[in-house]
């Protein structure tokens, strides 16, 4: 009832919000002009959801959208080449210092994978994988077979899979572990895509991936081939009720929202701009998203930023 109540009051922020500046954007004139977007696979879904629904009501307005990594993200938008990078990671003080702008827009979260073929996957699912292990397997690669991770017959290798493009996901993990992206080892794979495409091809491979490339839109289930490998988070070696939110797409966002899965690997996602959005159409997205385009958040897989949170990016979009 608490989470009904809650939900209530966040959709009725939106939409009074939102039809102010819908009414206000009618008087000033109907809404025309390019918006082009560049940047985080994390984001790219929400993007592409946000920029179908923004057209329906704009239908003047074209927005382009392309993917490539939270690195590509940010260097399109410092240098002019996009309106909005988006980006998966925090923003950097030298990026602040070139001129970045950005306002968080959703949340969502980096989650480990395994194969669902892997030798020891019913060890894994009963016992979890502790942070230190995590740490072993990608950092000091003193973790090399699945049997030092849990208690499992056979001498199985552990092959190592991560992102070989400047990405949040990759950073977002890495922070996780104590780390940055450069420090992550394994074979580097590029794009969220991809990497969910490699370990689906091997029995002994782990990676990490944001939790939209894991979960089927549709059924919200696990993708066929692909498991989200359970984080054992209390490190008692076996994974209680309260850790195991990994079955539906629904279940794991319910845990991040509630914050019941560790920050990081969960973070906001940001539209970052060079300097503060100046041309209207521009301002009016970031603003329709930041109200009524929250409705479609959840429904994406995502999850909304706190009703505080949003007040907060509206006034650094009105402010000067």
């Amino acid at each position: 009832m608490k989470r009904l109540v809650v939900a209530v009051l966040m959709m009725s922020f939106f939409f009074s919000v939102g039809n102010q500046t819908g009414s206000a954007a009618a008087e000033q004139g109907e809404l025309r002009g390019t918006i082009t977007m560049s940047g985080a696979w994390a984001l790219y879904p929400m993007a592409i959801k946000w920029a179908e629904e923004f057209q329906k009501i704009n239908p003047k307005v074209r927005i382009d959208i392309s993917a490539g990594g939270a690195g590509k993200g940010m260097a399109d938008a410092l240098g002019g080449a996009v309106d909005i990078g988006n980006v998966s990671r925090e923003v950097y003080p030298a990026e602040i210092e070139k001129g970045a702008w950005w306002v968080s827009v959703t949340k969502d979260a980096v989650v480990p994978t395994i194969n669902g073929d892997n030798p020891c996957l019913k060890k894994l699912f009963s016992q979890g994988v502790t942070r230190d292990a995590f740490i072993g397997i990608w950092i000091t690669e003193r973790v090399k077979s699945w049997r030092d991770v849990v208690d499992c017959e056979g001498n199985f290798p552990i092959h190592v899979y991560t992102r070989s493009d400047a990405c949040g996901a990759a950073e977002t993990w890495a922070k996780y572990l104590g780390g940055k992206q450069e420090d992550l080892m394994g074979v580097g794979v590029y794009g969220d895509p991809g990497l969910a495409e490699a370990v689906k091809k091997d029995a002994l491979g782990i990676g990490f991936n944001n939790i939209n490339y894991v979960f089927d839109n549709k059924t919200k289930k696990q993708v066929s081939g692909l498991r989200v490998l359970p984080i054992d988070l209390n490190g008692d070696r076996r994974l209680e009720e309260a850790e195991n939110f990994y079955d539906s797409r629904d279940a794991i966002v319910e845990a991040i929202g509630n914050g019941d899965y560790p920050s990081p690997p969960a973070r906001n996602l940001h539209f970052v701009c060079q300097g503060k959005p100046e041309r209207k159409v521009v301002i009016e997205f970031i603003r329709w998203v930041l109200t009524e385009g929250q409705q479609f958040v959840p429904e994406a897989g995502y999850i909304n930023l706190s009703e505080e949170k949003l007040r907060g990016e509206l006034e650094k979009l009105d402010g000067k």
